[in-house]
């Protein structure tokens, strides 16, 4: 099981704004859309592929969001999915 390890800048901030405990925000696409997610979905092995893509373009550093550079259409499938699984 591979582990995945948020920058402790994401991990130190306490609940964000619109963000209920057990979930997390990510920004999706060139328009950096915004969506609150499960953290369960840091399991699923799609998203870890979505998290180490979003690693080799980005980095660790995230200072406006965690950013994952996917299609947006694409992304709201996958969480569509995963919702209904």
């Amino acid at each position: 099981m591979m582990s995945i390890r948020l920058p402790l800048s994401i991990l130190a901030k306490k609940q964000a704004v619109g963000v209920p405990k057990g979930h997390f925000a990510v920004y999706v696409g060139e328009s950096r859309k915004r969506f609150v997610i499960p953290t369960s979905y840091l399991k699923n092995p799609t998203f870890q592929a979505m998290l180490r893509t979003a690693e080799e373009e980005f980095g660790f550093e995230h200072h406006n969001g965690l950013t994952i550079p996917c299609n947006e259409v694409v992304f709201r499938s996958f969480t569509a999915q995963m919702a209904s699984a």
